[in-house]
């Protein structure tokens, strides 16, 4: 019954919007009718692409966007603008599903994320301006920004390595000011973690990059949010996480506005995107149990890796890669 209601939704939503991608496939510079695939085809495509890349960004913890972003724009002939919109309302999303729950189990904490969610959130809108601006110019200066952010986040998930509980002896007189410190238990011991930050101001400087960076490129920010809490500021890995995944649901929220108001979301493509990837979630969710993320992770690496190249290549020409 909810497959054929899902199906049903699709079908209704894909009538709807035909008009619209019609015009968006003649801007993407198609020469001759005959050469036009039927407007269906490319969301079909996305559909099943974003529901393969939902498993993998469960598996490799990482979240949807800074996958969508590069391997869309690389593989499918959508102009980046569009993908970079898409790749945000795709982070918001499972944000805001995610979101509830998390603050309910204690888990997401509140005064970490509102001073920083003012900072990322007024930078992601700069950052939106600045992409928009600078794909206004020349499209080819996003994309080969997008290859060497992309390769810059590929080494540093290689790199770091998330601490579960850092070690903080002493909180410094700005965390101690905005209140950044809490408590939660851990479900496997019983035990009851504080925990509190230091190197705040630090942690807050590099939220200005991470939220130029997410509203420049429509990644999300869960790729860096997390060790910028984790390994700057002494969070532990629990709430890093929980805190990084409600703080999108604010972040992107204000980059999205910018890309929605300037005509840069077309639902034809978002709407295929967000289904797709979250239903991919909940199957990587069951996949998770069984396999080793680890080996998924080093995958998810790789992959990054090759799109990261892709676009790079894309945006200066080169043409190595077809």
């Amino acid at each position: 019954m909810i497959k054929k209601f899902l199906s049903r939704l699709m079908v209704a939503y894909f009538l709807v919007l035909a008009s619209p991608w019609v015009v968006f496939a003649a801007e993407q510079g198609v020469k001759a009718a005959s050469d036009l695939k039927p407007w269906w085809f490319w969301p079909l495509i996305l559909f099943f692409f974003c529901l393969v890349l939902g498993v993998i960004a469960v598996l490799a913890g990482v979240g949807g966007g800074v996958l969508y972003v590069p391997l869309v724009s690389g593989f499918f002939p959508f102009h980046i603008d569009f993908v970079r919109g898409a790749g945000l309302m795709v982070a918001l999303a499972g944000a805001l599903a995610a979101g509830p729950g998390l603050l309910k189990r204690n888990l997401a904490s509140l005064r970490l994320t509102l001073p920083i969610a003012l900072i990322a959130s007024s930078f992601s809108i700069g950052g939106a301006f600045l992409g928009l601006y600078l794909s206004h110019l020349n499209p080819g200066y996003v994309q080969s920004a997008l290859g060497i952010t992309i390769i810059g986040i590929a080494i540093l998930l290689l790199c770091s390595k998330n601490t579960e509980i850092p070690v903080v002896t002493k909180q410094d007189a700005l965390g101690l000011a905005l209140g950044l410190h809490g408590a939660y238990i851990e479900e496997g011991t019983g035990q009851i973690v504080e925990w509190k930050t230091h190197r705040t101001l630090t942690g807050l400087l590099l939220f200005i990059v991470v939220g130029t960076l997410a509203g420049m490129f429509g990644l999300g920010a869960g790729w860096a949010n997390v060790p910028v809490f984790n390994l700057v500021m002494g969070v532990p890995l629990k709430i890093s996480v929980a805190t990084s995944k409600f703080l999108l649901s604010i972040t992107d929220t204000s980059a999205a506005w910018i890309y929605l108001n300037k005509g840069c979301i077309i639902p034809l493509m978002a709407i295929p995107s967000i289904i797709g990837l979250m239903l991919g979630s909940f199957v990587g969710v069951k996949i998770l149990a069984v396999t080793k993320p680890k080996i998924i992770r080093y995958i998810v690496i790789v992959v990054l890796l090759f799109a990261g190249f892709k676009a790079l290549d894309k945006g200066m020409g080169w043409n190595i890669i077809g």
